[in-house]
């Protein structure tokens, strides 16, 4: 064990030495860190021991999740011999706080939205990327744009300089590709419906669905005090079709108003669909009061009572055991499409799980990070069914059918991926008053009205 510690040892010096040199005029981190929480000056530091061979992991993940995630590990801890102890916590994004503050931190933990992340890479807590992980070859191997989420806003410098901005505190190690439109892959073929390239013919492709007596859209917003999320992935979804990548980071960073006349035109966009009699099945009650995860039941009907639905990659979760069986021949998708056909791939809505340390002293956490943001992390799991690798140059081989080959595909080919908004803003407003406010919205409320609302309540 002295051995594989020393080896270890002698790779963190590296890696901080290769972060060091790619950080250029960025603050440098002291090596001399330690005894508690460091700061961005130093090293951020927990309370458990380093160095023992044991690392701790907090996270989301259970059930069969938490399986697959630790089947995917079992082959990186016999070889490493570092024993990883996972601890799920539904509600995760509250106990990371709790235990941050009360200096329990664990090792790493998984941060499903990168507002939770950046807030305790505020205070000192976190730990940056750059001091570990070679930040050139993260960049080569990851879909464009994931990694610009973690970055601390803020000047380094000056009177009101924000310690350790600039610099990035997580690195992804699963993907959600948000930009999907599923449909009911016998009736589809059935009828000889094509896959849109434009919006403009999605709304041709509407107007035929509609023609043959079945409703266009599967909609689905309830979940429970959540409800509403998925009118913000509509809204998100139709400001990046409608825009492009600048004008929604500049949305969502809050560079333009929320209720900036762009963003009111992409609620309208959406009224087209979800306001409009006949487009979408059950009309306002049925979204509102049908659970996202059975906004599909009634395209797998016979014969089907609507086609499409917008969802994202873990749409397969959803979906009735018998269909996941046979997913290939039952359910078919394709990319949400941009507002114009172009040679290149359209941008998506995506979402990732961000690994972060919190323990920079560390050099088993530090190996166990390594491998985790890596492209070997994950054949176990994404064989099993349910993950997708945020690198393009993951083994395709290991996804289980080639529904989830062609959801990869399209991620890993996308010009660009823009982080799920609701996830980037402030909680007061991503998973507050954008989520009651798009329910406001789809039950009578102007889009005007509905923006204006939404700014008023961004924190100051």
């Amino acid at each position: 064990m002295a051995v594989a510690t020393r080896r270890r040892l002698g790779a963190l010096g590296l890696a901080v030495g290769l972060g060091l040199a790619m950080s250029g005029c960025l603050q440098d981190p002291d090596e001399g860190g330690g005894g508690g929480s460091g700061g961005t000056a130093g090293f951020a530091d927990n309370s458990s021991s380093d160095g023992d061979g044991k690392v701790t992991i907090l996270g989301a993940y259970g059930g069969d999740e938490k399986a697959n995630f630790e089947k995917a590990l079992a082959p990186f801890e016999k070889e490493s011999g570092i024993d990883i102890e996972y601890t799920e916590d539904s509600d995760f994004t509250t106990t990371i706080k709790t235990r941050v503050a009360a200096g329990d931190a664990p090792d790493i933990g998984f941060f499903p939205q990168p507002g939770g992340l950046l807030e305790l890479a505020a205070t000192g807590d976190i730990q940056p990327i750059d001091t570990f992980l070679d930040i050139g070859n993260l960049q080569k191997t990851l879909v464009p744009g994931l990694l610009e989420s973690t970055i601390l806003p803020g000047d380094p410098t000056g009177d009101d300089a924000v310690a350790g901005a600039g610099r990035m505190y997580g690195a992804p190690m699963r993907l959600a590709n948000k930009s999907l439109v599923w449909y009911p892959k016998k009736a589809w073929d059935a009828a000889g419906y094509k896959a849109p390239t434009t919006l403009e013919e999605l709304t041709a492709l509407e107007a035929q669905i509609r023609e043959s007596g079945i409703t266009p859209w599967c909609m689905a917003w309830n979940a429970d005090q959540a409800t509403g999320w998925v009118g913000t992935d509509w809204i998100e979804q139709m400001v990046l079709s409608l825009y492009g990548p600048d004008v929604y980071n500049e949305w969502t960073s809050h560079a333009i108003p929320f209720n900036d006349p762009q963003i009111v035109g992409a609620f309208d966009e959406f009224a087209k669909i979800a306001k409009t009699d006949g487009q979408v099945y059950g009309g306002v009650q049925t979204v509102v009061n049908t659970q996202v995860a059975e906004s599909m039941v009634p395209a797998l009907r016979n014969p089907p009572e609507c086609m499409l639905e917008r969802q994202g990659s873990f749409e397969i979760s959803f979906l009735p055991a018998k269909i996941q069986a046979d997913l290939d021949n039952e359910v078919g998708v394709f990319p949400f499409p941009a507002k114009e056909a172009s040679a290149e791939a359209p941008p998506i809505l995506g979402g990732a799980d961000l690994a972060a340390l919190f323990n920079g002293n560390d050099p088993d956490a530090i190996e166990v990070m390594q491998f985790l943001t890596s492209d070997k992390f994950g054949a176990e799991w994404a064989q099993a069914g349910g993950w997708l690798s945020p690198h393009k140059t993951f083994d395709p081989a290991n996804y289980p059918n080639q529904t989830t080959k062609d959801i990869a595909a399209a991620a890993s080919g996308a010009s660009q991926v823009v982080f799920d908004g609701s996830d980037v803003m402030p909680k007061e407003v991503g998973s507050g008053t954008f989520w009651t406010g798009m329910v406001e919205w789809i039950q009578g409320k102007s889009s005007e009205d509905t923006t204006a609302d939404i700014e008023a309540s961004w924190p100051q």
